[in-house]
């Protein structure tokens, strides 16, 4: 290929992980606003405010998102983490999902504490890992 062509790949490359990083840290300072600092802490305020909240929350997340990154390499792969920390949830999303197409008149308590408990069944497993069962003779 020419020096220029791999050039603009380069290029393409970079602009397609600047834009994925700028639409995650628009969404995240959106949610934090508009969720969190409107529905929690300040109804009344006006949208200069807002404005001024959504900058101070994206340099907020921007630098969880660095400092988050430097501590990451001591973790392995990204395919292990991503795998080991998303399996605490797949399942109970799974659960939720399943709850949301076979029961239509479910309600949202119901899905937070199954989403709850499902968590806090697979932290228990994950932090005591030896389960007893009853043909286990070596535990009597």
């Amino acid at each position: 290929m020419p020096i220029g062509v791999i050039g603009l790949i380069i290029a393409a490359i970079f602009a397609a992980a600047m834009s994925t990083i700028s639409a995650e840290l628009n969404a995240l300072a959106t949610a934090t606003t508009i969720d969190f600092y409107r529905r929690l802490i300040n109804r009344e305020a006006q949208d200069k405010e807002y404005l001024l909240v959504g900058k101070i929350s994206t340099l907020g997340w921007g630098l969880f998102a660095c400092v988050a990154a430097l501590f990451s390499v001591q973790l392995g792969s990204l395919i292990e983490v991503v795998n080991r920390f998303g399996s605490f949830f797949y399942g109970s999303l799974l659960g939720v999902f399943a709850l949301a197409f076979l029961f239509p008149r479910a309600k949202a308590r119901g899905a937070f504490w199954g989403i709850l408990c499902g968590i806090s069944s697979i932290a228990l497993i994950h932090n005591y890992e030896t389960i007893v069962t009853f043909w286990d003779r070596n535990f009597y």
